[in-house]
């Protein structure tokens, strides 16, 4: 539903919903025109309990008011009901003289208040005005909860890069739902962090989060650990096992590089994705699961369905929503807030004292491949807080050679003595190289863009490129096409 907006072009706050359920139509009608003119709101009816939760399943109320006497469905089957699929709206029982006990009832199952018929219409409007106000402190209370959670979900995920801040709007529009996940990226990009961000930013955070990672658990295990079994289901089986899919019941469960499954699991698998339940090991029965699934890999799927070794339809059940994390070469902007980050987190770690990055060592991170990506990262930094002496990690205290030193080539002995046309063109083959490679770095592989930059003709630089031998593809994305 879009906001509507004033003639001062700022949206207009929508009114209040209240929905009245009862099973007399004139008493509805009557409530209605009342209600809309005293409390300014939207009244939407309903004259039975089945009709009034089909009505909560397709909009938004904010406060119910609900008969407790009505034919099929009575009012605490709907509050029932209600608590279970629509938690957040208010209910306000309506009961009949001499049924006080009933109301009271009906409050310890989660009603908010309620008014005894016949009732004085003034004292119906205060006690609908004290509901609505109970809702709309919800609501804030809520929006305060998902800002909390919105800050510590993301705090060990680091980057103000264009690519990280897609991430970041991804993970919060689909946290709000229970849409399956497929989190793509190369090893070391952090899809487990985005995998507990999107667990920890949805309604099910107070829920559990299960993680397991699929290739580190042998296929003829990882079924019983995902599923269970019931005892005497194999030799050893002497009891029954709770599988992942129910300890994650409620919450979310993240199968990490999923790509790697056999083809028997991606079958089970599949099926639990489409019945929303599991059959453990030995058992004849199907048990339901409330489960949301994240998945990731660092594996081309696409690729392997063509090579038959990753189903399809598996595949698009799990990439409902897809997020692509990007490779650290391809966010270099990000290098100084990820290494201040790793410093402060393990220097009180490690219990040694602040230390900072030497220019000479930053130039060598920002101009580095990081084929290990921010683990690689983080491990480097680890490694410079454990052997500098000092207050600053210098490239030898991580093993690294100055950019200056190592690509310097006229202090390579072998080159002092080659012939001078064949020096000259070793130094141009090493300056083409190292600039177009950090050229389609920077530009994510497109060639369009990279022309652009460096101030050449698109064709002119695809011939250049040719020439030193240097592919646009490996800097591309795996869903990016060549411009």
């Amino acid at each position: 539903m879009k906001s509507e907006v004033n003639m001062s072009g700022a949206p207009k706050v929508p009114k209040d919903r209240i929905l009245v359920v009862d099973d007399e139509l004139d008493f509805l009608r009557l409530l209605k025109r009342s209600l809309v003119k005293d409390l300014d709101c939207e009244v939407l009816t309903a004259s039975s309990g089945e009709a009034a939760l089909q009505m909560l399943d397709e909009e938004p109320v904010d406060v119910a008011l609900v008969d407790m006497k009505m034919p099929g469905m009575d009012g605490l089957e709907v509050l029932e009901e209600m608590r279970t699929r629509h938690p957040w709206v208010t209910a306000v029982m309506m009961t009949a003289y001499g049924c006080v006990e009933l109301a009271v009832q009906a409050m310890r199952q989660g009603a908010y208040d309620f008014i005894t018929k016949p009732f004085d219409h003034e004292t119906l409007v205060f006690t609908l005005q004290k509901a609505l106000e109970r809702h709309r402190l919800l609501r804030e209370n809520m929006r305060l909860q998902r800002w909390y959670q919105g800050q510590s979900a993301f705090q060990n995920i680091v980057g103000r890069s264009p690519a990280m801040r897609r991430v970041f709007e991804t993970v919060q529009m689909v946290a709000a739902s229970d849409l399956t996940v497929l989190i793509t990226g190369e090893s070391g990009t952090g899809k487990d962090l985005v995998a507990r961000a999107i667990h920890d930013l949805s309604e099910r955070s107070r829920g559990p989060f299960v993680a397991v990672n699929c290739p580190t658990v042998p296929e003829n295990i990882l079924e019983s650990e995902l599923f269970g079994y019931k005892k005497g289901a194999f030799t050893h089986a002497t009891h029954n096992k709770i599988g992942l899919f129910q300890e994650a019941h409620r919450g979310t469960l993240f199968l990490d590089e999923i790509g790697d499954i056999s083809p028997a699991i991606q079958t089970k698998l599949l099926r639990v994705l489409q019945d929303k339940a599991i059959k453990p090991l030995g058992d004849t029965k199907m048990i339901k699961v409330d489960v949301r699934v994240v998945a990731s890999t660092n594996r081309n799927l696409q690729e392997k369905i063509r090579s038959g070794t990753f189903r399809e339809d598996l595949y698009y059940r799990l990439n409902v929503v897809p997020i692509e994390m990007p490779p650290l070469r391809q966010r270099r902007e990000d290098i100084p807030l990820l290494c201040d980050h790793f410093l402060k987190k393990h220097g009180a770690e490690l219990r040694r004292p602040h230390k900072t990055i030497s220019p000479e060592l930053m130039e060598i991170f920002l101009a580095r491949e990081w084929d290990g990506n921010v683990r690689e990262l983080e491990n480097t930094i680890m490694r410079g807080i454990l052997f500098a002496p000092g207050d600053e990690i210098r490239p030898e205290h991580v093993g690294l050679m100055s950019k200056r030193r190592s690509d310097h080539i006229f202090d390579d002995a072998s080159f002092q003595q080659l012939p001078y046309k064949q020096a000259k063109e070793e130094v141009l083959r090493r300056f083409h190289r190292q600039y177009l490679e950090n050229l389609l770095a920077r530009c994510g592989g497109n060639v369009t863009h990279a022309a652009r930059q460096c101030g050449l003709e698109r064709q002119a630089l695809q011939q250049v490129m040719r020439r030193f031998g240097i592919s646009a593809e490996k800097f591309r994305k795996p869903s990016e096409t060549a411009p």
